[in-house]
């Protein structure tokens, strides 16, 4: 018979219970581990959370500066500040990045080099961070994004302003640009200084004056929605700007030493000699800085690095050329400060031979110019009076006396990456070369040929200073800066350039050598007659040509014989009014040929413009015009008169 098994009802009954009792406690723990939760959170750290959940919706943002204006003498805008609207993305909001540059290119031309840009910026940069994408939108860009502006998180449109450049490339070898910041400046400046702030100056004023045309960083807190998009500003600590900066440049008379050069190669220096002022620094070819501002494409940038004529080049500050007879002058001052008289002569026939050799220095002009004093020696720049000149002198007094003139050195200017020239010594010639020095080389030193080695701006300031009778200025390109704006604007003026040296020398001895260089453009035989022609104000003057290439000992110089880039330099150097120097001009053309034919009267047309606000190609093209509407004259009373 089967055994029934009886259930125990009361063992059951109390393992239910026990369960039952275990599981309340385990949700009354879970529950207290909970609100023990919420306690931490809601009260214990409520302070803490506050604040992030704010910084979830409200941000600080940098406001960058105004950078200051640049004005030339007259006030006229020389670098400016304009809205544009840019592009801008915050990465942190952006999902998908590829994707979103790709949405956004259907809608706005986006270029590869932005892209580039832009994804090295993010790469560089946190990406809490707005980077800009594009700037310098059109208009219908802007309409068109602000259309779909819905379908990009993390992307927006801001107005802005941006470095402009009014007059393009007449003055952006002394402006120079600003442009990006790169990686190697990024991590060499003060980060807190430019924060929002994406560009500094590269070259020029812009890259000297830096600290005082950045301006402080401000701050404004604003509230941003889920896309992180602001919604509203609500504190705002306002950035101050960058101060202005007055240039002692006269903008109209850059432009048109400019147009004086033409299509040249060259460089032309205008200072006033009594303060040191720059009234003119120009070096052709030129470029348009506008294009740098943004980041040149690389084809633009290659075309102007490889270009033959070297537009990149600032000619009138890095340019380094042979002087050549621009400073026979001051060889003759040398020369009465050390023993030779005014009225001494030296015959000329047409070459100089040192003793014991047979080695001949030529004169310019093959057959000589006979008995030549000093008066004549300058005015008709004989190179054979200035061998044995420089001969008897030595190169010792003959450096020492030409650098107290700035030649060799570096002038001061308020600009970077200044050379110093080259005034060849003994000293340094063992030095460099490892060789001693040679009598000839003295003999070639004494005209401004050999090792020797001017920039424009060089010859500027040795002009300069002997207008000034000896008194070496310090170049300036500043004059003054302006703090604040509106009512609270102050001028400071910047001070006028610094006494760097005074060359002691006689009185009548500078007399010599300016009355001198007024026979270069007003005597009937002076290298720059031509020059002086019905000039209302008086001129002193000299004429140089530097040798390029060697000429063979017996041969002539055949310029026909020769490429364009191996024909003579053309120099003139000149002040005016002689009585009261207002201007001194150094004008050099690459490769021009003649100093008297090609130089000198740009100077003069530069003068001109200054001292009487004549400008030379208004007249010309005035003569050109009247001549043209007059009639023909008769053929044998013009061969005649010719």
């Amino acid at each position: 018979m089967e055994q029934l098994e009886l259930k125990d009802y009361l063992r059951e009954t109390n393992l239910i219970h026990a369960r039952l009792i275990a599981l309340v406690i385990l949700l009354v723990v879970l529950m207290l581990v909970i609100l023990t939760r919420v306690w931490y959170l809601q009260i214990y750290q409520h302070q803490r959370f506050e604040v992030l959940s704010k910084d979830n919706r409200v941000r600080l943002l940098p406001v960058p500066p105004v950078r200051g204006q640049i004005y030339d003498r007259n006030g006229k805008v020389l670098a400016e500040n304009i809205p544009v609207f840019t592009l801008q993305v915050l990465p942190s909001e952006v999902d998908d990045m590829d994707a979103l540059l790709n949405e956004l290119a259907k809608i706005i031309h986006i270029s590869p080099g932005e892209i580039s840009k832009f994804k090295s910026q993010t790469r560089a940069r946190p990406d809490f961070e707005s980077q800009t994408l594009k700037v310098s939108l059109t208009e219908e860009e802007v309409a068109r994004f602000l259309v779909n502006r819905h379908r990009f998180d993390g992307a927006d449109v801001q107005p802005r302003l941006q470095r402009h450049y009014p007059y393009g490339g007449e003055l952006v070898h002394v402006l120079g640009y600003v442009g990006r910041i790169n990686r190697a400046e990024a991590d060499s400046i003060d980060q807190a200084a430019y924060k929002g702030t994406e560009y500094i100056g590269k070259l020029g004023i812009e890259a000297k004056y830096e600290s005082d045309l950045l301006g402080k960083v401000g701050f404004k807190q604003v509230e941003t929605n889920a896309h992180g998009r602001i919604v509203r500003t609500l504190d705002r600590s306002p950035p101050i700007s960058g101060e202005d900066i007055h240039l002692n440049i006269d903008a109209d008379l850059q432009v048109k030493a400019r147009e004086y050069l033409g299509d040249r190669r060259g460089a032309v220096i205008a200072i006033e000699p009594s303060t040191g002022g720059v009234l003119a620094f120009v070096s052709t070819p030129t470029y348009d800085p506008n294009k740098f501002v943004n980041g040149i494409d690389h084809r633009s940038y290659n075309a102007l690095r490889d270009d033959i004529n070297r537009p990149l080049l600032n000619r009138a500050l890095n340019g380094r050329y042979a002087p050549g007879s621009t400073i026979k002058g001051l060889v003759s001052l040398a020369g009465l400060e050390n023993g030779w008289n005014k009225n001494t002569e030296v015959v000329c026939p047409g070459f100089y031979r040192l003793k014991g050799s047979t080695h001949r220095y030529r004169c310019w002009r093959r057959g000589g110019h006979g008995s030549t004093s000093m008066l004549e020696s300058i005015m008709q720049s004989c190179d054979v009076f200035y061998y044995q000149m420089a001969n008897s002198l030595g190169i010792d007094k003959l450096h020492d006396f030409l650098q107290k003139f700035g030649l060799g050195e570096q002038t001061g200017i308020d600009l970077i990456g200044e050379p110093s020239g080259l005034m060849p010594s003994r000293e340094w010639k063992e030095r460099v070369r490892g060789n001693p020095w040679y009598p000839g080389e003295t003999l070639i030193t004494g005209i401004g040929q050999g090792y020797m080695l001017a920039t424009p701006l060089q010859l500027g300031v040795m002009t300069a200073t002997l207008a000034n009778r000896g008194k070496r200025i310090e170049p300036r390109l500043v004059s003054q800066l302006t703090h604040g704006s509106g009512d609270e604007q102050e001028q400071i003026a910047v001070p006028t350039g610094a006494l760097l040296a005074s060359v002691s020398a006689q009185a009548k001895n500078y007399d010599v050598i300016i009355d001198a260089m007024r026979a270069v453009v007003e005597h009937p035989r002076g290298t720059a007659r031509r020059v002086g022609l019905d000039a209302e104000y008086t001129i002193a003057g000299k004429t140089g040509t530097a040798q390029v290439v060697s000429i063979a000992q017996g041969a002539r110089y055949d310029e026909s014989k020769l490429t364009e880039f191996q024909k003579d330099h053309a120099l003139f150097v000149s002040f005016a009014p002689v009585e009261e120097p207002k201007i001194a001009v150094a004008v050099i053309v690459e490769n021009g040929g003649s100093g008297s034919g090609v130089a000198a009267p740009v100077a003069r047309k530069v003068m001109d413009y200054y001292l009487l606000g004549v400008d030379a190609t208004e007249v010309e093209a005035a003569e050109t015009e009247t001549a043209a509407s007059e009639p023909a004259a008769n053929s044998d009373a013009v061969h005649e008169a010719g």
